[in-house]
């Protein structure tokens, strides 16, 4: 994603956890979840972009604190990559609640479900999106073409990338359309 937005002009801030590991790229070393320093990473900035996951602890307990230190940064804008499976597979059902779903992903899917219940109880000043893609869908293609956006049900499309994903978030970022709710997104055709 930072390559994408430093190609359409943007001046981006990488925060890493461990800045050993991302020798060389520019990135500042910070906590997700740690609300002091994210208050100094936040200020200044135009937008806020989220994508940062960790799998070494719970995902409720990661999500829910990743949120609440980023609202209360109060960033201009905040945009999150959220997952496919809080997305609507039918009316008021989430994929992760329909038959069929691996037990093993759930809990996955409700630290996302968290995190949304911790920007919804953001300050009504703090301009939040979370994007959600297919449930199924990441491949390491570059970008391949508009993103169509709307709702909260799984729009169609079989294919989407991390390039679409970032394409998506940067877009929103440029031109907001979207503001303080989950949105589906997809690969337009």
């Amino acid at each position: 994603m930072v390559e994408y937005a430093n190609e359409r002009g943007h001046e981006v801030t990488p925060v890493v956890r461990d800045r050993s590991r991302y020798p060389g790229d520019g990135a500042v070393e910070g906590d997700v979840t740690d609300p002091s320093r994210v208050a100094e990473l936040v200020d200044g900035q135009d937008a806020v972009v989220m994508t940062a996951v960790r799998l070494d602890v719970p995902a409720v307990e990661f999500f829910s604190q990743a949120a609440r230190s980023l609202t209360a940064a109060r960033p201009r804008r905040l945009l999150a990559a959220g997952i496919g499976t809080t997305l609507d597979a039918a009316p008021g059902v989430p994929v992760h609640d329909t038959p069929g779903f691996p037990a093993e992903h759930r809990a996955f899917s409700l630290g996302h479900v968290a995190q949304l219940d911790a920007f919804r109880a953001a300050p009504p000043e703090v301009d939040w999106v979370v994007l959600a893609p297919p449930p199924v869908m990441l491949t390491d293609e570059p970008a391949g073409g508009p993103s169509v956006t709307g709702g909260t049900a799984v729009l169609p499309g079989t294919t989407f990338s991390y390039g679409d994903l970032a394409a998506a978030l940067v877009t929103e970022a440029e031109e907001p359309r979207y503001h303080r709710q989950l949105v589906a997104v997809a690969r337009g055709y």
